[in-house]
């Protein structure tokens, strides 16, 4: 199987994460996928942003789930960018796509939006909540999940067995030779966590891992 750079948040090292211009980059960048974050607004819409607050990566303050979608439409993400929804990262680029979810309710919203556009294909669906992906699997029988792990042991490896993940996603700082053979006897891909530098790119090729996610145009490409 091929190795995969998935660009984290889009190229978050180089561009305003989780907006349409750090996608296109990704994409112009020749990234093999993208990583991106959901939360749900008061409304309804799937918002694309990593944080459950507006706080950190847009002028604006509050709770995500108490803003309508004209409400963070009306800030700035960084750059003149505006809070994209993820209809429209799927309009804007055509990389495969991690999606990442943070409850059940966001799943609940990206099923429909998976089977409305019949993106199964090109879909990975992931999360740090075993039920979410548990919840994923069961909405859309045959989607591609993923547990992620960032304060983790072995039983990571049980865990996204019994969610159903094909995929676990992980720290690559608490990733241990242990727990990728237990991964491979359990038939599962591995993806590290964030890998900016070529040190890190090294230790991934000598745990011979399915890929990484990098905040950059590539591993190592820390400018």
């Amino acid at each position: 199987m091929k190795f995969l750079t998935i660009g984290h948040r889009g190229v978050m090292g180089v561009e305003p994460e989780n907006t349409l211009r750090s996608f296109v980059a990704a994409e112009r960048a020749g990234l093999d996928a993208i990583e991106l974050d959901l939360h749900v607004s008061r409304d309804g819409a799937l918002v694309v942003m990593h944080d459950p607050d507006v706080d950190r990566t847009t002028d604006g303050s509050g709770t995500i789930a108490d803003l309508t979608l004209a409400e963070l439409r009306a800030l700035d993400a960084g750059r003149g960018e505006r809070v994209p929804v993820f209809e429209e990262v799927l309009d804007s680029v055509t990389l495969p796509l991690q999606a990442e979810i943070k409850d059940i309710q966001a799943a609940r919203v990206l099923a429909e939006v998976i089977r409305e556009r019949d993106l199964a294909d090109r879909v990975e669906v992931s999360s740090f909540h075993d039920a979410a992906v548990t919840e994923m699997s069961r909405l859309v029988p045959g989607i591609r999940t993923a547990l992620i792990g960032s304060r983790y042991g072995l039983d990571i490896v049980d865990r996204a067995v019994d969610a159903g993940a094909a995929t676990v996603c992980l720290n690559l700082r608490r990733l241990t030779l242990e727990i990728v053979e237990e991964a491979r006897k359990r038939d599962l891909r591995i993806i590290a966590w964030v890998v900016n530098t070529q040190e890190q790119l090294r230790l991934v090729r000598t745990l011979e891992l399915d890929g990484v996610t990098t905040d950059y145009p590539g591993p190592g490409g820390r400018p």
